[in-house]
């Protein structure tokens, strides 16, 4: 049962928190993508985007959402190609980097040199890197450090967030 004491506790904690993350700094973190908006190579508006995305690569892209897992055709494609930004079609992962991780979500060890984005999403109330298309800014995942070498990173990806282009 919720009493007064309980309630208060658990405020105090919360505002500890709140606290703590202003002395750290982590109380002003902002993503790449809020620091950069408007600043990305292919910019439109909301409507503009919800007309060429439709809902569900809208709210992917866009609302930075995520797929139900093992939902995607692309956990499947084994053929050679290049996964691409379903908002921009630019380049981001090669067949070579993909895996299987087991996650129910595309995977991929390494993205193309320059083509990707990083910023710091605390959504889940840690810390995680969430990664996004660097000439459009759309939300493609997150990358972990746990994938296998070479580099030890698992980029997992939303298969909506991406179209294959078979080479």
């Amino acid at each position: 049962m919720l009493n007064r004491r309980k309630l208060l506790a658990a405020g105090l904690i919360g505002a500890g928190g709140v606290g703590l993350a202003s002395l750290t700094g982590m109380g002003n973190v902002m993503s790449g993508k809020a620091q950069a908006k408007g600043k990305f190579r292919i910019t439109r508006t909301s409507a503009e985007w919800k007309k060429r995305l439709g809902p569900a690569r809208y709210r992917i892209l866009r609302q930075e959402g995520t797929e139900r897992p093992y939902s995607s055709p692309l956990n499947d494609e084994k053929r050679k190609g290049v996964y691409a930004c379903a908002g921009c079609n630019l380049g981001l992962y090669r067949s070579e980097t993909k895996y299987d991780s087991g996650t129910g979500w595309p995977s991929f060890w390494a993205a193309i040199e320059g083509r990707v984005g990083t910023s710091t999403d605390f959504k889940l109330g840690y810390p995680r890197t969430e990664v996004h298309c660097g000439r459009c800014g759309g939300h493609q995942g997150h990358i972990f450090n746990d994938g296998p070498k070479p580099t030890g990173k698992r980029h997992c990806i939303n298969g909506l967030a991406l179209r294959f282009i078979p080479a």
